[in-house]
């Protein structure tokens, strides 16, 4: 056993055998390096993905190539979830060396940690115009033996281009920033149309991501506008990912991602923050339009995260992997002959036909399900019969790994969305499963001295936590106050927003940093600035700020969302759809949030003000079952300054001071509500 075996990341414990003397990344791994006089290799992945797999079987457990790595390198693993800092650097020096990027990343680096020559995956076997690993190390070698010098000069012309590709856009000359931010959507809205595959949905060509955030901007583009075109790219494309292999038709839940243009195969890995960010864009949509294929598919996703993700303590884990049993998508995948045979040759010719299974097959001779009419996604109960025994047949294979860490920033962002869904549907199972989660952050992610972490397994805390830890845990907490109508929610984001704003501000160009002034520093201090398949820590900060601002009447945070917003308004001016998230922040330093107040014991204007899409909004009430324990010196006498001084009985719908008249009717609502939107 290597170092690895005792460390709380499940990915580096799978390479706890390998003969590769592995080091976590940190300080011993360092000094080893500037002892021995020996070049770093840092290989950064994570469980679930295939390709680390297979590099791992073929180099990393192969003796002749491990010897090799411990007489000449100081070799580090990294699990890229827990440490997202040393993954954003490096994999810029990744792209910036070859011009693409991926998992798992090989990085050589000078013993302080400069990199030298970055790549992603090399073959055991030189093949497809790669060399193999072997060749790498020993190009490596030579090069450190033989031209140190020039290793070193390359290493600091790398870094240097890595500090760059990491900073902050600069204000342009030309005054673009001075477009609102609803212009700047309208114009995200039309190069995304430019994009749209009509036939298949989606974005592009195969490989084809689901991209939640693009949609989830398109629906604001729609409500904001009536944007026609805008609300047909998105039903298409959420028609098009439901009925394709990509989602799991038989539990519930999305692939990473589809290999090829249509949805039908999918990489099979699922990972936890893809089912929350495209759950809640599903919520949005049937919230929008009340489509019951957007809620069946958003009820089967949020099921398979609380039936299969989820810890017994209340958290949720990171990922299933792709492969089980040795074969990417075994799991998975049907023959036409099994479905007979489980359940009879009529029901399972139905089901064959339903789920598009066929004799030849779509993936290696066997059948991923899909739907094969798409768009038709409302089971007859024939179908649902077959799916439910499926199901029960599919739970006797062997399960596809678990990556059984609980992330913070991920678990915030799922619980997030299931206060969001059950403030809309009034699910209570999915409040409480939000408020667990949330208990579970606060609990176990939290020193005692308040600092948050990124990640917990088994019983034990990771790293420091980052900037999107904090601001995704500022987000789901202001939301379980306003689902729970109980204050101690709103008091924690408001703690634990202020510690976020202390510990990664950058205070000389208002943007965040992602790791904290606490950190260890690192060949550059890395930042987000554009939002990629998760949104950017400065989005989700700049939005949770906002709204928690105006609900709770702290003006220094509204005014640090501001701040975070024009930090990158320059980029956002030149390019705004690499921004969805950023959009949404904007719009809401420019016009505030529509903030709605709903006063006494009037639970059917609450169910109302829910029942809405209104991008941002901010809900304050004050749940009539919520009180203060007489003596209980620990509950903060907080109320939000929303209510002040209104009238019982009424809700209110007010912006940037300025209120509608108040009203007593559900119906009323929901057309001053229309109206706020429509009339920012």
């Amino acid at each position: 056993m290597n170092r690895l075996g005792s460390q709380t990341s499940p990915y580096l414990r799978q390479h706890a055998g390998d003969p590769v003397d592995w080091y976590p990344w940190g300080d011993e791994a360092l000094a080893s390096a500037k002892e021995l006089d020996r070049p770093l290799f840092i290989s950064i992945g994570y469980s679930s993905c295939h390709w680390c797999h297979v590099m791992g079987h073929e180099s990393f457990a192969d003796a002749a190539t491990a010897e090799v790595m411990n007489r000449h390198f100081v070799s580090v693993k990294v699990d890229r979830e827990e440490r997202p800092d040393l993954d954003a650097v490096y994999m810029e020096a990744v792209q910036a060396a070859t011009g693409r990027g991926g998992w798992p990343m090989s990085v050589f680096a000078t013993p302080d940690g400069l990199p030298f020559l970055a790549g992603t995956y090399f073959p055991d076997r030189a093949r497809h115009g790669l060399p193999s690993f072997r060749q790498v190390l020993e190009a490596v070698i030579e090069a450190w033996d033989a031209r140190r010098h020039d290793v070193v000069g390359q290493a600091r012309t790398l870094a240097a281009a890595v500090a760059g590709r990491l900073e902050p856009p600069e204000p342009s000359a030309g005054g673009q920033e001075t477009r609102s931010a609803e212009v700047l959507c309208g114009q995200a809205a039309e190069r995304l149309s430019s994009v749209f595959d009509p036939r298949d949905g989606g974005f592009g060509s195969a490989p084809k991501f689901p991209q939640p955030l693009l949609l989830d901007l398109l629906l604001r583009d729609h409500l904001r506008n009536g944007a026609g075109v805008s609300l047909d790219i998105v039903e298409r494309t959420l028609e098009a990912m439901a009925s394709g292999g990509i989602y799991d038709h038989l539990g519930g839940g999305f692939a990473r991602y589809s290999v090829d243009p249509h949805w039908d195969v999918p990489h099979f890995e699922k990972m936890l923050y893809d089912q929350a960010l495209i759950a809640r864009v599903y919520l949005h949509a049937w919230q929008l339009d009340g489509d019951p294929r957007w809620l069946q598919v958003l009820t089967e996703t949020l099921s398979y995260v609380l039936g299969d993700l989820r810890d017994p303590g209340g958290g949720l884990y990171a990922a299933e992997d792709a492969d089980s049993e040795g074969e990417e998508g075994r799991y998975y995948v049907w023959s036409a002959e099994e479905l007979t045979v489980l359940l009879g040759p009529a029901l399972g010719a139905e089901a064959a036909e339903w789920y598009g299974v066929t004799a030849e097959g779509n993936f290696e001779g066997r059948t991923v399900l899909h739907r094969a009419r798409r768009g038709d996604l409302l089971r007859p109960p024939e179908i649902e019969t077959a799916r439910s025994e499926l199901l029960a047949a599919r739970g006797g294979r062997v399960r596809p790994g678990l990556d059984d860490k609980i992330i913070t920033e991920w678990n915030a962002m799922m619980c997030s969305t299931l206060a969001e869904a059950a403030a809309a549907t009034g699910r209570d199972d999915w409040a409480k499963a939000a408020a667990e989660i949330g208990a579970f952050l606060l609990e176990h992610l939290r020193r005692a001295d308040g600092r948050v972490l990124r990640s917990w397994c088994r019983g034990r805390a990771g790293a420091l936590g980052y900037a999107a830890d904090y601001a995704w845990l500022v987000d789901c907490c202001t939301r379980l106050g306003e689902l729970s109508g109980n204050p101690r929610w709103t008091m924690e984001a408001v703690t634990i927003a202020r510690q976020l704003l202390e510990l990664f501000t950058d205070d000389e160009r208002g943007g965040l940093y992602t790791t904290g002034s606490d950190a260890a520093p690192l060949v550059v201090r890395p930042r987000e600035v554009q939002d990629g398949v998760t949104p950017s820590a400065g989005s989700v900060a700049a939005i949770a700020l906002a709204r928690l601002g105006a609900l709770a009447g702290e003006d220094q945070l509204s005014a640090a969302a501001e701040r975070i917003v024009g930090s990158v308004k320059a980029g956002l001016a030149a390019l705004p759809s690499a921004f969805p998230e950023l959009l949404l922040a904007a719009e809401l330093v420019e016009n505030g949030p529509v903030e709605i107040v709903v006063t006494g014991d009037r639970a059917d204007l609450v169910h109302a003000a829910r029942r809405r899409f209104v991008p941002g909004a901010v809900l304050a009430w004050r749940s009539p079952a919520i009180g203060v324990p007489a003596g209980d010196s620990t509950v903060a006498p907080f109320e939000s300054p929303l209510l002040t001084d209104r009238e019982e009985g009424f809700a209110y719908i007010c912006r940037r001071g300025a209120c509608l008249a108040p009203v007593d009717d559900a119906d009323d609502l929901l057309s001053a509500l229309d109206a706020a939107v429509a009339s920012p």
